[in-house]
């Protein structure tokens, strides 16, 4: 696992003893709300910085099949909220909300039924990466959409898993110009046999993944906050001719609704709005991801937990506010 500081984890440490309030208090910066109208406030507000969105609905491993059908019915909710107020955003999704990890075949069509409807708005669907017990379903779930002609769905790819990079080879291979991929360092912390586990690694290998799959020809949403990621990033969009207005590589993916020319900037609720603002006034997309729901507690220990470090970025946002403004 990767090594979090003496002072994270004591952070992680205290979450049993925090109080709700406290925790609450911590998560209104991150997460949007309890209900759908808290997300819809978000979005627009985002939406009139200049920032697009993607939504999720908080909740995954799940325990009955029931509470799949809860998921799908509040995600057809989401959607009916984005087009009544007109808000530039998408869906984010937890294939173990749907299901997926007690029962694929159901998993996959209750997926399947939401890209469906989503594709009838021309809205794009993002599969959220879990830990590696589905990294494989989530992958197939994604293939198999694609092979019955619904191509406004795409994985989350975790940049610390050693698998990552020839992933990224064999959906290219499989979704040719659909290919559309978020590249991110990955929250779950994962064995050393399988991932990356120190940061300077993880970092190169975040870096490494969002070039192949620009070389590969999908379209990326490069999901950080880690300024040397930006950095190399805009260097190899450069390189390939992509900028805020056009996709100079050839041939030329198609440029879906809601989408830039071949990429966008993607980051957390409440974290980065300095880094956001400066790559939107300098003409990129950006997407921020917009948490809501009943909970918003769970995920914000469940956050903390699994990646200690995160504990030092809530700290330094409670004590010098200023550094991190959303």
């Amino acid at each position: 696992m990767a090594q979090a500081g003496p002072f994270s984890r004591a952070i992680v440490g205290m979450t049993g003893v925090m109080p709700r309030w406290f925790v609450r208090w911590i998560s209104r910066r991150y997460v949007a709300g309890p209900h759908l109208d808290d997300a819809v406030r978000v979005m627009q507000r985002l939406q009139d910085e200049g920032a697009c969105a993607t939504v999720d609905v908080l909740g995954e491993e799940i325990q009955s099949l029931d509470e799949a059908t809860f998921f799908l019915e509040e995600y057809r909710r989401v959607m009916a909220a984005i087009v009544e107020h007109g808000l530039d955003a998408n869906l984010s999704i937890k294939p173990t909300a749907f299901g997926l990890l007690l029962d694929a075949e159901v998993g996959l069509q209750n997926i399947r039924l939401l890209v469906t409807e989503a594709a009838e708005h021309g809205m794009f669907v993002r599969l959220d990466m879990e830990d590696h017990r589905v990294t494989d379903d989530t992958i197939q779930v994604v293939t198999t959409l694609h092979a019955e002609g619904l191509t406004n769905v795409g994985t989350v790819l975790q940049g610390r898993l050693h698998r990552t990079g020839q992933d990224i080879e064999d959906l290219g291979v499989a979704l040719g110009s659909n290919a559309d991929h978020r590249i991110c360092k990955g929250i779950y912390l994962e064995p050393e046999a399988i991932a990356h586990t120190s940061r300077s690694a993880i970092t190169d290998a975040t870096i490494a993944c969002v070039r192949t799959a620009l070389d590969r020809g999908a379209y990326v949403g490069i999901a950080t906050h880690d300024d040397q990621i930006v950095s190399a990033s805009l260097e190899h969009l450069g390189s390939l001719g992509i900028s805020p207005t056009e996709d100079g590589r050839q041939p030329c993916p198609p440029v879906r609704p809601g989408k830039g020319p071949g990429y966008e900037f993607q980051m957390l609720l409440g974290v980065r709005g300095d880094l956001r603002r400066r790559l939107r006034s300098d003409g990129h997309r950006t997407r921020v991801y917009v948490p809501y729901g009943e909970k918003w507690y769970e995920y914000s220990i469940r956050r903390l937990k699994e990646n200690p470090t995160v504990a030092t970025q809530v700290v330094k946002a409670f004590l010098m506010p200023w550094t991190n403004r959303p």
